[in-house]
């Protein structure tokens, strides 16, 4: 998962679902709008000792039915586990495909300019 600043965090938080139990998070995903019809699956991390047993699907899951209740036709994802996200119906796509506002974010990232992310998309 890219790093996050505290202060991306706060600006964002409404964004997110979040799995917890006795207090502990156990996974999150956030949900963005980018662009019209375009939503966008972030931050997708779920606790090592909970990996496989299906809270990162249940978490994508939520965030592309609330972007279809959003009216989002599509959603995607920048992503470096593309075989996940092949299991949830999402196709792989060139990143030149996607809007070039989704950058935006990029330029921060300390991975930047050599990402190795793969972009994939799915049909809502």
């Amino acid at each position: 998962m890219l790093p996050r600043s505290l202060n991306e965090l706060y600006e964002n938080i409404r964004d997110f679902w979040v799995i917890e139990e006795k207090n502990r998070v156990l996974g999150c995903c956030a949900l963005h709008i980018s662009w019209d019809n375009l939503a966008e699956i972030k931050s997708l991390a779920v606790s090592k000792i909970k990996q496989g047993k299906g809270l990162g699907a249940s978490l994508v899951s939520s965030c592309m039915d609330e972007a279809k209740q959003m009216g989002a036709k599509r959603i995607f994802v920048l992503t470096y586990r593309p075989d996940f996200f092949r299991k949830l119906g999402f196709k792989r796509i060139k990143q030149s495909e996607l809007p070039h506002k989704i950058w935006a974010e990029c330029i921060n990232c300390p991975k930047f300019p050599n990402c190795q992310e793969v972009a994939l998309l799915k049909i809502l």
